[in-house]
C-alpha cells in the first residue's frame, strides 16, 4: 500500500500549494462563523485525540531504535508524525468544503455520500479504540472491565455532547485550556522538582524541533511502516475534519486560514513534545497524580473528537437529533460507536483500511472535479475576494 499512500499524500500537498498560489486572498466564510480562538480550539481538539497526550513517551524509544529514523532525532520525528504537513491536509479539505463543494456538490452524490460517511463513522470509533488500548499503559491498575466501563462513559458523553453545539464549543475550549495547564504543570515539575533535569533541557529540545524542517521532504513520503500507518490514519481523518472545521471559519483569507490551521496548532504540539522529551531523556517517572491528569485531558480530547465526528456524519445522513428525536438519536449513535469499537478489538478491522478507502475517495473526487471544472469559473473574482 506504500505507493498508494505516497501518491495520495503528495497529491494533497500539491493541492495545498496550488490553492495558496491560485486563491491566496479569497475570503472564506462558513455557515456558523466563530472567532479565531474558538476556531482553533475546535480544530485542535477535533483534529487530535488522546494519542497526542499518551503516545509520545512510548514512541520516543521506537524512533531512537529504528534505523529508518536515523537521519534525525526522535523529537523531530514525533513532531513530524503530528506536524505541519498533516495540518495542510486539513486545510485543503476545509478550503474545498467552503469554496468548491457548494458549486460542485460532489458529496451529495449518493455513492460518494455513503462511502464518505461510513469512513467518518469508522474513524470516529477508532479514536475510542486507540484510547482503550493505550489506557492500561498509563493506568496499569485498571481492570479490563474498568477500561470498558470508561469507554462506555466516554461514548455516552460524546453522544450527548454531539447533540448540543454549545456543549461542544465549551468542551473544546475546556480541553484546550486543560492541555495548556497540563503542559505548564509538567514543565513546572521539571523546573522545581526534578534535580536530574533543568529548563535548559527544555529549551535545547525546542531547538531540536528545527531538524524536522531541515528534513521536511522526508516526511512527505512513508519513512517506515509505522510512519505509513500514521499517514493512513491522518488520511482517514482529513476530509471529515475539513468538513467539520469549514462550518466555523469566519471570513479569513485563504493564506490566513492556512497559517492559522498549520502554524497555530504546531506551536503547542512542539512545546508539548519538547516537555515530554525532557522526561524521556532524564528517565523521569511521571508521578501518579500527573499521570491521572494526562488521562483526564486525554479523555476530554477523545470526547471532543467523537462528538464532532458524530455530529458531522449524523447531519450528513439525516440522523441528527432534530430529525430523529432524543429517543432514537442517542441510542443509535451510542450503539453504533460501541459496536465499531468492538469490531476494532475483536476482528482484524484496521484504520489503514479506512485510510485506503479515503485515499481512493480523493482519486474519485479529482476525476469528478475535472469533469465539472467549468463550475469553478469566477471563484475569487467577487469584490469580497
Amino acid at each position: 500500500m506504500t505507493p498508494i499512500i505516497t501518491v495520495a499524500y503528495l497529491s494533497v500537498l500539491a493541492c495545498a500549494l496550488f490553492v495558496l498560489i491560485r486563491w491566496p486572498r479569497l475570503r472564506l466564510q462558513g455557515e456558523e462563523p466563530v472567532g479565531l480562538f474558538t476556531l482553533i480550539a475546535l480544530l485542535f481538539t477535533a483534529g487530535l485525540d488522546m494519542g497526542l497526550v499518551m503516545l509520545p513517551l512510548a514512541e520516543f524509544p521506537i524512533y531512537e531504535e529504528d534505523a529508518a529514523f536515523g537521519f534525525t532525532n526522535a523529537l523531530a520525528v514525533e513532531f513530524g508524525m503530528w506536524g505541519p504537513l498533516v495540518w495542510l491536509m486539513y486545510f485543503v479539505a476545509t478550503f474545498y468544503f467552503i469554496a468548491l463543494e457548494p458549486r460542485l456538490k460532489l458529496f451529495e452524490i449518493g455513492v460518494v455520500k455513503w462511502v464518505y460517511n461510513l469512513t467518518v463513522i469508522a474513524t470516529c470509533s477508532f479514536t475510542c479504540y486507540l484510547f482503550m488500548t493505550n489506557l492500561p499503559t498509563y493506568a496499569p491498575g485498571l481492570s479490563q472491565g474498568a477500561v470498558w466501563a470508561l469507554v462506555v462513559v466516554v461514548i455516552a458523553t460524546a453522544v450527548i455532547s454531539s447533540g448540543n453545539m454549545a456543549i461542544m464549543k465549551w468542551l473544546a475550549i475546556l480541553s484546550s485550556y486543560g492541555f495548556g495547564m497540563l503542559a505548564f504543570t509538567a514543565l513546572a515539575m521539571i523546573a522545581f522538582v526534578y534535580a536530574r533535569v533543568d529548563m535548559g533541557d527544555f529549551f535545547r529540545n525546542v531547538g531540536l524541533l528545527a531538524d524536522y524542517f531541515v528534513h521536511l521532504p522526508r516526511f512527505a513520503v512513508p519513512i517506515s511502516d509505522y510512519h505509513e500507518f500514521y499517514l493512513f490514519w491522518w488520511f482517514a481523518w482529513s476530509i471529515m475534519i475539513g468538513q467539520f472545521v469549514a462550518r466555523f471559519v469566519g471570513g479569513l483569507m485563504v493564506w490566513h486560514l492556512a497559517l492559522a490551521m498549520v502554524a497555530l496548532p504546531a506551536i503547542p504540539l512542539g512545546l508539548w513534545f519538547s516537555v515530554l522529551f525532557v522526561y524521556h531523556q532524564g528517565g523521569v517517572v511521571i508521578p501518579g497524580w500527573l499521570n491521572w491528569f494526562m488521562i483526564a485531558v486525554g479523555v476530554v480530547f477523545v470526547i471532543n473528537s467523537l462528538d464532532s465526528l458524530i455530529r458531522l456524519y449524523s447531519a450528513n445522513l439525516g440522523w441528527s437529533r432534530d430529525n430523529l428525536g432524543d429517543r432514537r438519536y442517542y441510542p443509535l449513535h451510542f450503539g453504533l460507536q460501541l459496536a465499531l469499537v468492538g469490531a476494532y478489538v475483536f476482528t482484524p478491522f484496521q484504520i489503514q483500511w479506512v485510510g485506503l478507502i479515503v485515499a481512493g475517495l480523493y482519486g474519485v473526487i479529482y476525476v469528478m472535479l475535472a469533469g465539472r471544472i467549468a463550475r469553478l469559473d469566477g471563484i475569487g473574482r467577487s469584490p469580497a475576494a
